[in-house]
């Protein structure tokens, strides 16, 4: 069997190309000293990936690679963040653990991360703890307290009770890479502590910001926008025309409120720092981004910026029932639904899906008194669905059915025996008093891989796993945590409907 590639619209190599010569153009304005804010996800960003078919989730990183000689990395996370312990949700982990895991991930493209700073440090506890293990590994960590004064007070916030305040992040090469987990991770404020020191010590650094999205030679509506909206409806950002740009160049670009909204108060606390008129006129010229360059079918982005707008309703709806999110937030990604004119069922797993719990409902083997579905599209657009017995989930017997069809098996083989499936039952129910019995996705992974040990079948069909990476899948129910953990493990586009899998309150 033959396994189609999905469309591409985007190049990697021309945007690398554009985009490393706009750095190295910027950091030369700067008599070779910039600090380059990187917004959005520096690593693994799928986002970009999903919305731009073709983009290389870690192209940046590629891009760092190039210029790693000359480049040092500061690593911002809000001490908040660690407190509440926020969790990334692509990961299913906290902030201060996708720091660990950020670490870890610049090793492995051989680039050191120069310091971590802990930002608006209040003593939190687990902030100084989080410090200390880091400290213990050998990284060198900063303190930076809330900037006294910002964001009104010019005068103090640049001062040595503002950002003087801050210890001084040592660093060597001409590119300063700041980056955080995150939104709100005090990259900026690093940014501009640090410059104000480089000013005191009579090296004139520059500041400037690297962020994919919005697109700022793109249309303020163009679907790739919007799906940015629709990506950071938890932050009510628009992406609007940049009207400082405008009044200054008389040409219609594009930024997010909070960068056009904060721009006056950015231009004065930088000038204030170098004691010279800006040679940013708008937030706009702030920006080093080529990301328009690597576009070559403008067609297939907004199919896939549309199908992440929609990805993201679903993920909001699912947040909303789960007391996560605000009804406000809900209601906001609705009316980005409602700009492009996307609905639910424009997903093509969506109907699949739920016509599978139908059928399940009608052949009276649910679990635990629900009927659930789940479909797929595959990478040959063939769509399989799932459905919930009481020995597995949906998502589970969907995983199977996916891979029995491409490693062209007859539907109706067992490819795991019934006498593994009996004994994790009996160890789940009679061992350890769970109430569940039937296998999520994890357990489902690990069954068919012993499996596959004496069957041929379960084997084949092991082998098929890996092609199910960015597939598509819907669900009518919200994963239970092992079907998350599982899915997130074989890399798949998931969303689902904002329903519970059953009746129970607590899900283990």
């Amino acid at each position: 069997m033959t396994y189609s590639n999905k469309p591409t619209g985007f190049d990697n190599e021309i945007y690398l190309r554009e985009q490393t010569a706009a750095i190295i153009e910027r950091v030369n304005r700067f008599n070779h000293r910039l600090y380059l804010e990187f917004g959005g996800k520096l690593l693994y960003d799928h986002h970009a990936a999903r919305v731009l078919p073709g983009f290389d989730p870690n192209v940046k990183m590629r891009l760092l690679q190039q210029l790693k000689d000359k480049t040092d990395v500061i690593l911002c996370i809000h001490a908040g963040d660690i407190e509440r312990n926020k969790i990334r949700a692509d990961f299913g982990i906290t902030y201060d653990v996708d720091a660990l895991k950020t670490i870890d991930d610049f090793r492995e493209w051989d680039i050191e991360v120069t310091a971590v700073v802990i930002t608006r440090y209040q003593n939190q506890p687990s902030a100084k703890a989080f410090k200390n293990k880091l400290e213990m590994r050998g990284i060198k960590v900063y303190l930076h307290q809330p900037t006294k004064g910002y964001p009104t007070d010019v005068d103090t916030i640049v001062s040595d009770q503002g950002y003087g305040a801050n210890p001084y992040i040592e660093t060597t090469r001409p590119i300063v890479v700041v980056t955080g987990p995150g939104p709100g991770s005090g990259k900026l404020a690093t940014c501009l502590s640090n410059l104000y020191h480089e000013y005191k010590k009579g090296i004139k650094a520059g500041y400037a910001k690297f962020e994919t999205f919005p697109i700022w030679d793109l249309p303020v509506d163009h679907k790739v926008n919007v799906a940015y909206e629709a990506a950071t409806v938890d932050l009510d950002d628009k992406v609007l025309i940049d009207t400082h740009h405008l009044k200054t160049y008389n040409k219609e670009v594009v930024n997010y409120n909070r960068d056009i909204e904060a721009f006056h108060l950015l231009k004065r606390i930088i000038e204030k720092i170098t004691g010279e008129r800006s040679m940013y006129q708008s937030p706009t010229d702030m920006g080093v981004n080529r990301a328009s360059a690597g576009i070559i079918d403008d067609r297939i982005i907004a199919e896939a910026s549309q199908q992440e707008i929609i990805r993201r309703y679903f993920r909001s709806a699912v947040e909303y029932a789960m007391g996560l999110t605000d009804k406000e937030v809900f209601e906001r990604i609705k009316a980005v639904m409602l700009k492009v004119g996307a609905k639910p069922e424009d997903r093509d797993v969506v109907l699949p899906a739920r016509q599978a719990a139908r059928n399940a409902e009608k052949n009276g083997k649910g679990n635990d008194g629900t009927f659930s579905g789940a479909a797929i599209r595959l990478p040959d657009g063939k769509i399989i669905t799932g459905k919930n017995s009481p020995l597995m989930h949906a998502s589970s017997s969907l995983i199977l059915n996916a891979t029995k069809h491409l490693a062209g098996l007859p539907d109706s083989m067992y490819l795991i025996p019934q006498s593994i499936i009996d004994s994790v039952t009996h160890l789940k129910k009679n061992i350890l008093d769970g109430k569940m019995t039937s296998l999520d996705v994890d357990e489902t992974l690990i069954v068919l891989s012993i499996s596959a040990l004496s069957n041929p079948a379960g084997q084949m069909a092991l082998e098929k796993l890996k092609y199910l990476e960015d597939c598509e899948i819907h669900l009518t129910h919200i994963p239970t945590p092992g079907d998350e953990a599982g899915l997130r493990k074989l890399k798949v586009n998931l969303t689902c409907d904002p329903e519970f899998p059953g009746k129970s309150l607590f899900i283990s």
